[in-house]
């Protein structure tokens, strides 16, 4: 080195200018490679952002919407026995006693009013007699030759179901239709011959 020059430094810019990369690491600007690394970095911390914020948002609406799904299972007995009661007294009793017609008058209003909330409050009552056995929204409990019913076709609903939204509070339990015996032949024969 002569006595002209001065040896490299910070505060000559022109030598600076020969190292860009290094330039570039000394102010915090990152490489090409690493900008790309750390826009994708970017853009997935972004995406997951949203995806917790979408599903947050759903179980806030489902909250909402189930919410007395516990409190609707407890209040579906209540609509049963009100069913059971009506049912129990013979419709000609009825008729011939002025004091028991207006007991099951009042018990069919005050049923008729108790399901009129509940399906103001998204709760429906599966009915699906004749309709094709599903085991995702009916329970079988027995089954029945009907030689006029299709095999697998529900003929009696014993208890009904109920549904609250699309989620099911409680399955319909049902008799279903089975494929009626050959005309009178014996189903296993057993061979009594030695």
């Amino acid at each position: 080195m002569t006595q002209n020059e001065q040896p490299a430094s910070a505060d000559n810019p022109a030598e600076n200018d020969n190292r860009p990369e290094e330039q570039a690491a000394a102010e915090g600007t990152p490489k090409p490679d690493e900008a790309a690394q750390l826009r994708d970095q970017l853009l997935r911390a972004l995406a997951e952002t949203e995806n917790v914020r979408r599903r947050a948002q759903r179980e806030v609406e489902d909250t909402a919407k189930y919410a007395i799904a516990k409190f609707a299972r407890d209040v579906l007995g209540v609509a049963d026995n009100l069913r059971r009661a009506l049912e129990s007294v013979p419709t000609d009793a009825a008729g011939a006693d002025p004091a028991l017609k207006a007991l099951v008058d009042g018990v069919g209003m005050t049923e008729r009013e108790l399901l009129a909330a509940m399906e103001r409050h998204g709760i429906k009552a599966v009915q699906p007699l004749s309709q094709k056995f599903d085991a995702n929204r009916h329970q079988a409990m027995f089954e029945a030759e009907s030689p006029d019913k299709e095999p697998g076709t529900v003929i009696q609903v014993l208890q009904p179901g109920y549904v609250i939204g699309d989620r099911l509070l409680r399955p319909a339990l049902v008799g279903v239709a089975k494929r009626p015996d050959s005309a009178g032949a014996p189903e296993h024969q057993v061979d009594t011959k030695i």
